[in-house]
């Protein structure tokens, strides 16, 4: 009798810990699949540029959209703290149940947006003047260059102030509606670009303004959600207790590790295509094909990625150790799962791929003289995703911060080691090594973060 009370018992608990895991992962792919789809139409904007000019019949000014693009990216890229600092501190604060402390976060955030932009618009100049300096192209395309420039640049408030509203988001659980206000950024974005361009005829600048409208547009429909989702809550708001110093400086603190984080990996990124032009033609058009695979992975991962900061930070701002370890470890199997997926992709159909994005055929064949660094680039790169987000959600910047470190100088001196004799293969080396250690560092240091967060939440409980 009491041995099947024992295996009724035993039925009964997997039974639980199985429904348990079910909705965790109902929880994730509620926030990954929005979150991707949102990413997936981050670069439309570009493309949408490109294809536009691409029909006035003259190559400079796709050069030229191409370059402005580069100098934003820059540009904005060192912001990503806003929404990244913002979601992990407002993930925290839902799950610890303080709706006014979400409500300072937001307002932290938004300050700095308006901040930053407001100083990047006054330095507009001096930055022009660094892109005549530094960008080598014809006096045409530079030209037009800064012309679509010193008219996008207004599109900052909004922009960076949608890098915060967008964290904000992610951290009160709702990752649906940063993907209504991406996919509606996207078709003023078109609508615009085209009237401007092909009916009122203002060429690139006409491409330009219908970027920065498409930001307020965005922006516009943020506010506008937001009020109608949390205006209740526009009662609790006081800015002088949200800007008090000694939470500005916590929110800074946080920031600037990941401020530095991603310093180093614009450094990383950048410098790939930099020195892939130094040699030859073929081998740098071949790795931007094969880090436009790379990318297509990212933007999968940084779903469940940005799952883990919304989740993560619930957790441990509700102090519920189960959950928070159940999570952690089904969001790494997603992420091997995934991994397992671009893999076998890439493996079968890598040349089917590469034909999707270009048909020169010597292009195709120089770029599977390196597939095999592409095939190893899922399982080397899944765990770096998976865990900024866990540590984002978990505010652990310092430690992200310290690992970027590690694995950007492991990166550079790699690279300098391999290069001399295995060429382009020494620079994908360098670059596997890159990604690997940052997730192996990070899930050394998982133990570390865990044991902080469980002595966190028994002082706080």
């Amino acid at each position: 009798m009491s041995s099947k009370t024992g295996l009724r018992s035993l039925v009964i608990f997997l039974y639980f810990c199985t429904l348990k895991t079910r909705v965790v992962n109902k929880q994730i792919l509620r926030l990954a699949i929005p979150s991707i789809i949102t990413n997936i139409t981050v670069p439309l904007l570009g493309m949408v540029d490109v294809a536009i000019v691409g029909h006035i019949g003259q190559a400079s000014y796709i050069a030229a959209i191409a370059l402005a693009t580069m100098v934003f990216n820059l540009i904005y890229w060192n912001f990503g703290f806003l929404r990244m600092g913002t979601s992990g501190l407002t993930a925290q604060a839902y799950g610890a149940g303080d709706k006014e402390e979400c409500l300072r976060i937001l307002v932290r955030g938004l300050a700095i947006a308006l901040v930053i932009a407001l100083l990047l618009i006054s330095l507009q100049r001096p930055i022009g003047y660094l892109c005549r300096r530094w960008i080598d192209t014809s006096p045409e395309t530079l030209a037009l260059t800064l012309t679509y420039f010193y008219i996008r640049i207004w599109a900052a408030p909004a922009t960076l102030g949608l890098y915060a509203l967008k964290g904000w988001f992610i951290g009160m659980q709702n990752a649906k509606d940063p993907m209504w206000i991406a996919i509606v950024l996207n078709i003023v974005n078109i609508v615009a670009s085209l009237l401007f361009v092909f009916v009122l005829h203002y060429g690139i600048a006409g491409v330009a303004w219908g970027s920065v409208i498409a930001q307020y547009s965005g922006l516009l429909l943020a506010v506008i959600i937001w009020f109608l989702k949390y205006g209740e809550m526009r009662h609790d708001i006081h800015i002088r207790e949200s800007l008090k110093l000694q939470e500005m400086i916590r929110f800074f603190k946080i920031n600037a590790d990941i401020f530095l984080r991603t310093l180093c990996l614009i450094a990383v990124f950048t410098f790939i295509p930099y020195i892939s032009a130094g040699m030859g033609d073929e081998v740098l058009a071949a790795n931007t094909l094969l880090m436009q695979l790379f990318t297509l992975q990212s933007y999968i991962m940084d779903g469940f990625a940005y799952a883990g900061e919304s989740l993560v930070g619930r957790y441990v701002g509700a102090k519920d150790r189960p959950s928070l370890q159940r999570v952690i470890r089904l969001l790494l199997r997603w992420g091997i799962g995934l991994a397992a997926l671009f893999t076998l992709l890439y493996a079968t159909c890598g040349r089917g791929l590469l034909r999707i994005l270009t048909n020169d055929i010597e292009v195709i064949n120089k770029a599977m003289e390196y597939i095999l660094w592409t095939i190893l680039v899922p399982f080397t790169g899944f765990a770096a995703f998976i865990y900024d987000g866990i540590y984002i959600g978990a505010t652990a910047s310092k430690a992200m911060r310290n690992v970027m470190f590690v694995a950007t100088g492991a990166f550079f001196i790699a690279y300098y080691l391999l290069q001399p004799s295995l060429g382009n293969n020494g620079l994908w080396i360098a670059f596997l090594i890159f990604l690997t250690l940052r997730g192996a560092l990070m899930w050394v240091g998982d133990k570390k973060l865990m044991e902080g967060i469980e002595s966190d939440l028994s002082i706080q409980g």
